[in-house]
Order: structure tokens, then sequence, then C-alpha cells
């Protein structure tokens, strides 16, 4: 895929817009007013706002255990380390309690990531300066190793909900920047990774949707295999990036960003076959599915378009069905990059 330099900076705070709805809220409204010349100091923005408003709120806090040599009792006795401390004639008590603590995981990985700007040489000092200010209230929260971050395992709640935003975007810039050095340290590499943008990409249009079509039943959802029988063990789950329903019309989109949105062995430019068959599959079995309603199924692979001279742009009739193949500009002002995506809608509706 392109260069960040090359993408308009803006459309992808436009994307995480989207994708996460609470930067459209006022207090981020003036980094939507501005212009970044890079990607670092994007996101050095959005961190700075969000860290603003979690610490007027006052930072996560939850119960960690605690050791600790007191004069008196707190907790429960640790009995090895209050022996040790007699045989050293120490009067004290090793105790074992737990405090509620501001070193936890989610604080953690923030802190972790904004120093990682701040190292960053391309962040602007106005925003390292931010940060900076805004790290001392993290003085009791350590460093986490980034690359040891088990994501899978976070889970937020009534009292982490502020925080879903902001470790989000933590883990954007930590996956898409992060590289092992000789050295056993780390530096920064591109945000403009694609299996991360791959995942942006495909929130950016589901959540466009949802916002901006809330008439149309959106959603990313399974696809059941259009069996015969019950026999279904070890078949793979189909998951749709995008599915929009409208009356008795269903599109099926398939996201794609892509370095190269067409291959070609010593002959003309195809469409990657994988994606082929992959749509075609999703819209044969939702056919199948909805086979006792009047629902008219198509499908759609969206390729975020490159600067390459050959892009797809097609549209087949298979087996009753319509598959086209299109791509989305996202090197253009938003407002174009909307049109695009109000074009699909706007043909979904008839």
């Amino acid at each position: 895929m392109k260069k960040d330099n090359t993408i308009f900076i803006k459309n992808t705070y436009y994307m995480l817009s989207y994708a996460f709805s609470v930067l459209k809220q006022s207090n981020y409204d003036e980094i939507e007013g501005e212009d970044f010349d890079n990607i670092h100091n994007l996101f050095a923005a959005i961190l700075s706002k969000g860290l603003s408003q979690q610490l007027k709120q006052g930072l996560y806090r939850e119960y960690t255990n605690q050791t600790e040599d007191l004069a008196v009792m707190h907790g429960k006795i640790d009995m090895q380390g209050t022996i040790r401390n007699k045989i050293a004639r120490k009067q004290m008590l090793t105790c074992n309690y737990d405090a509620l603590s501001e070193n936890n995981l989610l604080n953690q990985i923030i802190k972790t990531t904004v120093l990682m700007l701040i190292r960053h040489a391309d962040v602007d000092i106005e925003y390292k300066s931010i940060l900076k200010k805004e790290m001392l209230y993290f003085s009791d929260v350590e460093m986490i190793e980034p690359g040891a971050i088990n994501w899978s395992t976070i889970r937020f709640h009534r009292n982490t909900q502020a925080y879903r935003m902001l470790i989000s975007i933590c883990r954007f810039i930590i996956e898409g920047m992060l590289l092992s050095t000789d050295k056993g340290g780390y530096k920064m590499a591109t945000f403009i990774d694609e299996q991360r943008m791959s995942r942006l990409y495909e929130k950016f249009i589901l959540e466009y949707y949802r916002k901006e079509y809330p008439h149309f039943d959106v959603r990313s959802s399974q696809i059941p295999w259009g069996i015969d029988d019950d026999m279904n063990d070890m078949l793979p789950v189909m998951q749709s990036d995008i599915t929009l329903t409208y009356g008795n019309r269903v599109l099926i989109i398939d996201a794609k960003y892509y370095a190269h949105n067409t291959q070609s062995y010593f002959g003309p430019n195809k469409i990657h076959s994988s994606n082929m068959y992959q749509i075609f599959a999703y819209v044969k079995n939702k056919a199948y599915e909805e086979k006792t309603s009047s629902r008219e199924i198509s499908g759609m692979l969206l390729y975020a378009r490159t600067d390459e001279a050959v892009q797809p742009d097609n549209e087949y009739r298979m087996s009753g069905n319509k598959i086209s193949v299109k791509t989305l500009d996202l090197n253009q002002e938003f407002i174009a990059i909307a049109a695009q995506l109000n074009a699909i809608a706007d043909e979904l509706e008839g």
C-alpha cells in the first residue's frame, strides 16, 4: 500500500472517528481542524486529548496484592518473610494485603505507548510537551514489555469503558509501529502495515454505514454453510466484513486493503482468485439460506485503491447473483470518500 505521506493523514483520523465514535465528541473537535504532516503527530494529538479527558475523571485503579515490611500488622502475615526479618534482627512484620493501585495493565499500556511516541523523532515538540505533563500523573505506573501484551485477554467493564478507545489506539500504535532491534530494544516502523490498516479499513466501512444509514440493517455477520444434512464438522466459519440489508436486498461487502489489488502471472492483471472464491462462497451460501425468501443477494469486493495503473472495477452475474469488484480511493478529501460509499448505498436502495 502507499506510504503514509501519500495518503491524506486527515482521512486516517476520519476512519478512526467512525471506528471509535468517541472521537466525534466535542473535546476532539480541534483535532479535526488541524493539519498533520505525519501520522505520528495525529496519534499523539488523539492520545493527549483522550488522556486529558481521562485524567479529569481519574485514572482507573484496581486492587493489587502488595507485600511490605511493616511495624504493625496489616492484612495477612507472610511467615517466611517475617522469619527472615527475625533472623536479621529486624523488628518488622512482612505483610500481604490488597490495595487500590493505578499500576494496572490498562495504565501500563497507555504509559508505554505514550513514551514510545515521546521518543519518536517525528512527533512535534508541542505534542511531546503535553504528553510529558500528562505522564506526571503516571509516576506510580510501571512500563510494560510491548511485545508481551496479550491483547486478547483484555476485558472492559463498567469502570473501564472510558479506556476502550484509548487502549484500541494504543494497540494500533504498538502493533503498527513496533519492530525489534538487533540490540533487543525497540524502534518505530511505519504505521501503514497491511494487516493493521486492513482491520481499520473494515471497521471504518462498517461503522460508516451504521452511522450514516441507520435505516439499513448493518452488521458483520456469520453466513451458514448451505449443507444438505447436519454434517458441518470442521467447516470454517464464514464471517462477512460488512452485510447491508435494505428491504428485500442484501449486499455482502468484503473489504480488502492490499499493496496490490490485482495479480499478474506473465499475462493480464486478474482479481485475486482467493478473494473471488471467498465472496462467491459468501453470496451463494447466503442465497441458499434465503432460498425461501424473495431477497436479492449480491456481493462486492471493495479494495482500497492503490497507485497502480490497473485497478479493478467490474461487475459480474454469477448463477443469478451480482458480484462486483470496486475500489475506494482514500487519497482524496473525505467528502469524496463519503460520496463513493454513499453511491454504494444508493444503489442498494435502488
